[in-house]
């Protein structure tokens, strides 16, 4: 990761930390190294199968491996919140529904899901950095075309609503909130 790849992550880091609740308990998926954890001061888990080698960091647990097939057991409604941070673009859109099942189950109702994608217009301006050696591209041939707009379709009732959305970095990239619906059939002893 180079200097430039560092600024856009910290720019996305601070754009969901004013999304998470104060002493948050967060899954981060797509970590890498776990600067989400060191910016914020949560504690929680994150994942990511290019997890870069950090020292450890109190209270918080890093994972080597794919979101959701390598998640350590977790208790359900363990998390405040989750991010994903420049990670659903990377998603096949076929995989999302089980996604958002998956997070829901581990998210605490009225927890969130704060969620940054960039616009389809930045795959050009990728390459073209990526090209000048500007930025490494992490994947940026995965995006597929993603759309942002699809993150409303796949995350919706029963188990999600939309809390907010807002672009940033003029434009270019997109947050989104989510809200864990609290039901009566949500939590871990629900039939």
């Amino acid at each position: 990761m180079n200097w430039l790849d560092r600024y856009l992550q910290k720019w996305r880091i601070r754009e969901a930390r004013r999304e998470l609740p104060s002493g948050a308990r967060v899954l981060d998926i797509g970590t890498y190294d776990g600067t989400l954890f060191a910016l914020t001061g949560a504690s929680g888990v994150g994942i990511d199968p290019d997890l870069a080698a950090v020292t450890s960091m109190p209270g918080v647990t890093l994972v080597k491996g794919l979101f959701p097939t390598d998640l350590p057991e977790l208790p359900n409604e363990s998390f405040d919140a989750v991010t994903a941070l420049a990670v659903l673009e990377h998603v096949p859109e076929s995989e999302l529904p089980m996604w958002a099942e998956t997070i829901a189950r581990l998210v605490a109702p009225s927890g969130r899901l704060i969620i940054t994608v960039p616009a389809p217009r930045v795959d050009t301006i990728l390459h073209v950095l990526m090209r000048l050696h500007l930025v490494d591209g992490m994947e940026a041939h995965q995006h597929h075309g993603f759309e942002p707009v699809n993150l409303e379709k796949t995350f919706t009732a029963p188990s999600w609503q939309q809390a907010k959305h807002r672009t940033f970095q003029l434009g270019l990239n997109h947050v989104y909130v989510f809200e864990r619906v609290a039901s009566a059939s949500s939590g871990p002893n629900a039939t």
